[in-house]
């Protein structure tokens, strides 16, 4: 486990998406629910993939689906904050991808939560591993770290 003094920084992060946070994300404990912190991860992950690489979610033959995740939280982030998903790339590979993702409270430098998501690209078809498309897989290298 990372102490939060070895933690990542903004500055570690290469692409950053404002996420507000929703009434429904908190729990009965007044903060985000440890789940929701992954829907960020999949919203900053995704956001990119189509802005900048040019997914067709709906109509793609090639996806990328997720095989490994984790998340440490070092702070917690509630209703109403919001929240700066920081993404970079940390291996990208013929046909998978790990993207490291930091969620920061708006307007504060400390990393509330880091994380990272492992993608395959599959036929959408037969569940089977592909090369990465060329046009995400080139927007994926502006993100590599």
């Amino acid at each position: 486990m990372t102490a939060v003094d070895d933690a990542p920084t903004r500055e570690d992060y290469i692409h950053f998406l404002n996420i507000p946070t929703r009434w429904m994300d908190n729990d009965i404990y007044g903060h985000v629910n440890n789940v929701v912190y992954y829907s960020y991860f999949d919203t900053v992950i995704n956001k990119y993939l189509i802005a900048q690489g040019g997914l067709d979610i709906a109509n793609d033959t090639v996806v990328g689906i997720a095989v490994e995740t984790h998340c440490q939280f070092m702070r917690s982030l509630q209703f109403p904050d919001s929240i700066d998903a920081g993404l970079r790339v940390g291996r990208l590979g013929n046909s998978s991808v790990r993207y490291e993702i930091g969620l920061f409270k708006q307007g504060d430098d400390a990393i509330a939560a880091a994380g990272y998501f492992v993608h395959v690209f599959v036929a959408r078809d037969s569940q089977t591993p592909v090369p990465i498309p060329h046009g995400i897989h080139a927007a994926l290298e502006l993100l590599t770290a």
